[in-house]
């Protein structure tokens, strides 16, 4: 009876076929009330406005828990929720951020690099700081290296020794080793990947814009990076009503970029008509429209006329819904000479 009712459900409501998820915002904090830093910082006001904003929208927050139990059982992510994420335990976010996070329930997920942890460094948090947090209920404690160094500019073997020396650290001050990940700097490659993997790490993410969705690479999933300039308003309203686009796949998944393959041209396949697609890309080292070849009506091939700039290369789709929601797809490169 219960597979009729499936069944019957599915037919009834197509919309919630996992090609077709709503998806998880993802949005991704630095510090907090630090203005030299504007590049990882929001004001306070700012900080406080975002979470009005998330209030008067209604979307829930989702925490650590559910979401992993959603992503790893293949549950289809039907509902649009908020799933808060910190980088780098900086004590301006436990001393302006945390106390407002902690009186509304809001949970979220600590991405911590343990070096300047466990050396105190003052512009960080402490071990004890780290586990009242933990010991709240509403964080979970998330892996993010031990030196927060670039990972692409390393030897693979001294990626491992340093994710190593996290998980010692993790071990000796909270009694456990992380199950999540956030890359670095956003920055990575299919061998950082195989490295987090045999340490591993179930969920790992990214720093590029867009929405969660089950057809997201698990190994690099999307986070909004919100700061004083990509935080402001207009545009924070515009991630709230961002959803994810039914994608069947995109070749090649490149991620690092290097002389050899500066650029490559990435094919995309949707599940939908893509017509009013737009996307832009930073190719060449500054925003513009991207040139898009339509192989027909779901399936596009975005050119790159130019290299993409040494570091970070990025790109972003977004297209208008009939629910006046905004269908967003991002990706990151990471770009080595």
């Amino acid at each position: 009876m219960k597979k009729i009712l499936l069944a019957l459900f599915l037919f009834l409501y197509p919309s919630f076929l996992a090609a077709d998820e709503p998806g998880i915002l993802s949005l991704m904090y630095h510090r907090v009330g630090e203005g030299k830093y504007p590049s990882t910082n929001v004001s306070v006001e700012m900080f406080n406005q975002h979470l009005q904003f998330i209030e008067e929208s209604k979307l829930p927050f989702i925490d650590a828990n559910e979401f992993k139990e959603m992503i790893l059982n293949g549950a289809p992510l039907n509902q649009r929720k908020i799933l808060l994420t910190v980088d780098d335990a900086f004590q301006s976010f436990y001393q302006n951020a945390w106390p407002v996070l902690k009186e509304k329930k809001i949970p979220f997920i600590l991405f911590v690099n343990t070096r300047e942890v466990s050396q105190n460094h003052p512009n960080y948090m402490n071990w004890n700081q780290v586990r009242e947090l933990r010991d709240s209920g509403l964080v979970t404690i998330g892996g993010h290296s031990w030196s927060h160094d670039y990972f692409v500019n390393m030897k693979i073997e001294d990626v491992k020794n340093d994710i190593e020396k996290s998980h010692q650290d993790y071990s000796k001050e909270l009694g456990l080793v992380p199950d999540l990940y956030a890359h670095t700097f956003g920055e990575t490659s299919e061998a950082i990947i195989n490295v987090l993997r045999a340490f591993n790490y179930k969920i790992i993410f990214g720093q590029h814009s867009g929405v969660i969705s089950q057809n997201e690479s698990i190994n690099y999933f999307p986070r909004f990076s919100l700061n004083e300039n990509y935080g402001k308003l207009e545009r924070f309203k515009n991630i709230l009503k961002s959803r994810a686009f039914n994608i069947k796949e995109y070749t090649p998944k490149t991620i690092l970029l290097s002389k050899e393959n500066n650029p490559t041209n990435l094919k995309i396949t949707f599940e939908e008509d893509v017509k009013q697609i737009n996307c832009f890309d930073n190719s060449g080292g500054k925003w513009k429209n991207t040139k898009i070849n339509y192989l027909n009506n779901q399936t596009i091939e975005l050119v790159f006329d130019e290299p993409f700039q040494k570091r970070r290369g990025r790109l972003n789709c977004t297209m208008p819904t009939k629910e006046k929601l905004i269908k967003w797809f991002g990706y990151q490169y990471s770009v080595i000479n």
